[in-house]
């Protein structure tokens, strides 16, 4: 099973306070697929560019295609930008 964790402040918008799941996935969009499946409109914000996706510690900011093993922990995090 891979570790998934949103923000709290995604937890509060879309899951009624969740942020903790554990998914089968062999992707990071199996992974946004899954979850906006369980908590519609969820998955167009994690594909909206604001987050971020943190695979084992390595942040991605086009993450949808990058693989997850089971164990591995994903999070997504709000995105820093550059001005």
């Amino acid at each position: 099973m891979t570790q998934v964790v949103l923000t709290d402040e995604l937890g509060r918008q879309f899951t009624g306070g969740l942020t903790h799941f554990e998914l089968e996935a062999a992707t990071v969009g199996q992974v946004v697929r899954q979850l906006d499946a369980k908590f519609p409109g969820l998955g167009d914000q994690l594909r909206s560019g604001a987050i971020a996706v943190a695979i084992d510690g390595e942040i991605f900011s086009d993450a949808m295609l990058e693989p997850v093993k089971p164990g591995s922990e994903v999070y997504f995090i709000p995105s820093i930008r550059g001005g």
